[in-house]
């Protein structure tokens, strides 16, 4: 069975605030528990006006304590900003307060801008090229302790808290299956190196006392309404924020359109459909349709589902949809 997951921002509205994207995700996690999806999934971006996640080990505690079985991670925590001590202690934490439902996903990008990046106070270029080296550290923060280790993550250590390794690149399904860990590519933005990331992770994956064979997960976007009509109009949120964002004008998340063509360039339209190739946008027979051709073509073990939807209530059926679909398909 394919197992299916929620990727969330806290997405700002147009005109809402980050009170209200937090009520709106502890809603849509309650009903995500009741749909069956496994894990609700998390991402750390930083200076972004649409997105109100940055502080993503405060969410996940937030979305924890407001339901009662569903796993909750990250998706991800980006690493090259945090020392890995830190990030152990606040895992830890979480999964001390509620064991056996913590997932700690990591990406080597900084979610952010370079200037952003010198705010959190970090070196992005030395970090990026230590990451597998701060991966395998912050492991061992949360792993039964050496005799002779002198410093601990406590809480943390113990823990075991299970890790895994998100990219939109080749570089982290290679270490990936170097050290034996479950792999997400980010293909709900990033579709072009999809097929050859899950290629070299089945290809090369060494079995480790984490996992015995490899365990993939690919990210998609959902847009389901009643109509296929309608559905398109509600993809023009997140289409009007991509083009915002590669205008150098990212913002909340804004209101549908009833014609994006009055909205973007051709070239502007050409590739942010690009980068939302796989989203499947229509009513519950077309979706459906897309959704089964990208398990059929993947074999994923997990399909990671994220959803710019403006509307809350709208969001809500679209995953409620995706849900049915997915059961069904499985």
């Amino acid at each position: 069975m394919t197992a299916y997951s929620v990727l969330d921002l806290c997405p700002i509205l147009r005109g809402g605030d980050p009170t209200q994207s937090f009520r709106h995700s502890l809603d849509l996690a309650r009903h995500a528990e009741q749909w069956g999806y496994t894990r609700y999934w998390v991402a750390e971006h930083h200076n972004m006006p649409g997105v109100a996640s940055s502080a993503t080990a405060v969410v996940i505690a937030h979305i924890a304590a407001g339901t009662q079985r569903i796993r909750v991670g990250s998706g991800g925590i980006m690493l090259p900003n945090h020392a890995p001590l830190v990030v152990a202690e606040q895992f830890g934490t979480l999964a001390s307060l509620h064991p056996g439902r913590i997932d700690l996903g990591l990406g080597r990008a900084p979610g952010t801008d370079m200037e952003t990046a010198r705010a959190l106070r970090r070196d992005l270029q030395s970090s990026a090229m230590e990451f597998p080296q701060d991966v395998q550290e912050l492991m061992a923060y949360l792993d039964d302790p050496d005799p002779e280790q002198r410093v601990k993550a406590i809480p943390g250590v113990g823990t075991k808290v299970p890790v895994w390794l998100l990219g939109s690149s080749l570089f982290s399904a290679q270490l990936a299956a170097r050290l034996g860990l479950p792999f997400a590519f980010a293909s709900h933005f990033a579709p072009e190196a999809l097929h050859d990331a899950l290629a070299i992770y089945r290809d090369r994956f060494e079995p480790s006392r984490y996992l015995d064979k490899p365990y993939a997960a690919a990210g998609i976007g959902v847009y389901g309404a009643d109509d296929n009509r309608e559905a398109q109009r509600l993809f023009t949120s997140v289409q009007q924020q991509f083009t915002n964002l590669r205008r150098g004008r990212p913002g909340p998340l804004p209101p549908p359109l009833e014609n994006m063509d009055e909205f973007w360039s051709p070239l502007e339209r050409a590739g942010v459909e690009q980068a939302l190739r796989y989203s499947m946008v229509g009513d519950k027979t077309t979706v459906t349709e897309g959704l089964r051709e990208f398990l059929d073509k993947t074999q994923v073990d997990e399909v990671i589902i994220t959803s710019g939807i403006f509307d809350h209530d709208a969001r809500l059926r679209s995953y409620k949809m995706a849900s049915e679909i997915l059961s069904e398909l499985s």
